[in-house]
């Protein structure tokens, strides 16, 4: 089953075209046919659409191949999981596939083992973040003051934490991998959307339909809608 996952929540514009076997594997087993990424924060709506593209021709797969389509639902800056959302329901529906959500923070916590938090920027000086035990998320998504963020994953028994949130705050977060966090896993910047593939594939190979495509974003955007005018009065 061929499968393209896609993530832009972060400033990542990450794409991923997998091949999923017979039975769902385990997302460190995944390798991806071909995974472009480019970091840009504000170019997502002008990366996406060609990155699916190469990825696409690097593997030499036509769209009508495909199988479905996966896509990172955040927590990320509404205009960026805008992008990465509508563009993979828009792609999905002209194939006539089914494309199914993940949580994004997942494409880097479902790698780790042991007690992990992952981080990433909400701006605003707060973090996007999630506690995982095992590869499996006990806590999160939220979004908090890094301070905070640290506190409420320390409750949680977490002393490991990666992402790119632990640049950003190296004295709020731990800064040392302990050797249960899994090889490579602290320099997994940015979500991997073949990971993400993997955790939608027992929902693909079962034919089971996604659940809607709601974007995590876990506070209102910046833009808001405007208030009817004052009344003057003499």
């Amino acid at each position: 089953m061929l499968v393209l996952a896609l993530d832009t929540s972060t400033p990542a514009c990450s794409v991923a075209l997998v091949q999923i076997p017979d039975a769902a594997p385990r997302p460190g087993a995944m390798r991806p046919l071909a995974s472009p990424q480019v970091v840009d924060a504000r170019r997502h709506g002008e990366l996406l659409s060609p990155l699916m593209r190469d990825t696409l021709v690097e593997a030499g797969v036509k769209p009508a191949d495909l199988a479905g389509v996966v896509v990172g639902l955040g927590p990320g800056p509404f205009t960026s999981l805008r992008v990465g959302i509508v563009t993979a329901a828009t792609f999905a529906a002209a194939l006539g596939l089914t494309c199914h959500g993940v949580c994004s923070l997942d494409g880097i916590g479902a790698m780790t083992s042991g007690r992990t938090g992952v981080v990433t920027d909400a701006r605003r000086r707060e973090v996007f973040w999630a506690g995982y035990a095992d590869g499996e998320r006990i806590a999160g998504p939220a979004v908090d003051r890094p301070g905070r963020a640290a506190e409420l994953l320390r409750a949680d028994g977490v002393d490991v934490v990666v992402g790119p949130g632990l640049a950003l705050y190296p004295d709020v977060f731990p800064n040392v991998v302990a050797a249960g966090a899994g090889a490579g896993v602290a320099a997994a910047q940015y979500p991997d959307p073949a990971v993400l593939a993997a955790l939608a594939a027992p929902d693909l190979l079962a034919g089971r339909a996604p659940a809607p495509l709601t974007p995590i974003y876990l506070r209102r955007p910046d833009v808001a809608e405007p208030h009817p005018a004052k009344a003057v009065t003499g």
